[in-house]
């Protein structure tokens, strides 16, 4: 049996079998993320550039826009090399930046949405109220906030996932690194680890949250 010690690559999920469809799988990837780029570039550079639109909820689509490029460009550049070259192979040290920036965008992208759902219901339920509970400063520390419980909660579970024994070879069931697939390769009791991981950093994360928006 091997261990963590002893893998040096992971095998990707191959989207493919012939050498026409790779290729075809690559042209959709490219499709598919030049179309995003373009538009949250467009939404970046509207809610920077525009006066107008220097509201708190164009801010925090500016910050949503980032989490959806941080996102595509961590998954999709290396879907779309292995497709073109008809590889499965990624490296150990890629995989884990891959879950960790994966995470870390994925997990912003909610906090955001989160305070973008309050943006909203201050705008509606308490309009007179909107500009003292919604500021440029409370704006700011609710965007920090959410940039450093991402961390955190990305650092803490990919720390977590990759201290663990692998030892059910190295292959995993999709396209790029995600931590279920690499927890099916564990020997220990990954998921009770897993889970009792969750339930604290759900607590340090929410603290740490509160306590920036709040200070």
């Amino acid at each position: 049996m091997s261990n963590s010690s002893s893998i040096s690559n992971f095998l990707l999920l191959p989207l493919a079998d012939t050498r026409q469809l790779q290729l075809l799988h690559f042209c959709l990837f490219l499709g598919i993320s030049l179309a995003a780029l373009l538009g949250n570039g467009l939404i970046i550079s509207a809610a920077a550039c525009g006066h107008l639109l220097h509201t708190p909820m164009f801010f925090f689509l500016l910050n949503l826009a980032l989490t959806d490029l941080g996102s595509i460009c961590t998954t999709v550049p290396k879907a779309m090399h292995n497709s073109l070259w008809g590889t499965r192979y990624i490296s150990y040290s890629g995989c884990a930046a891959q879950i960790f920036f994966f995470l870390f965008f994925m997990s912003a992208e909610y906090f955001l949405l989160t305070i973008t759902f309050y943006d909203r219901y201050v705008s509606i339920c308490k309009p007179l109220h909107y500009g003292t509970l919604l500021g440029s400063r409370a704006c700011a520390h609710m965007a920090a906030a959410a940039w450093a419980s991402a961390f955190l909660n990305a650092l803490m579970h990919t720390a977590n996932t990759f201290s663990l024994p692998l030892c059910n070879g190295n292959a995993l069931g999709q396209f790029f690194c995600e931590i279920p697939h690499i927890l099916k390769l564990s020997c220990s009791k990954s998921y009770l680890r897993e889970l009792g991981l969750i339930a604290v950093s759900a607590s340090l994360v929410f603290g740490c949250f509160v306590f920036i928006v709040f200070s």
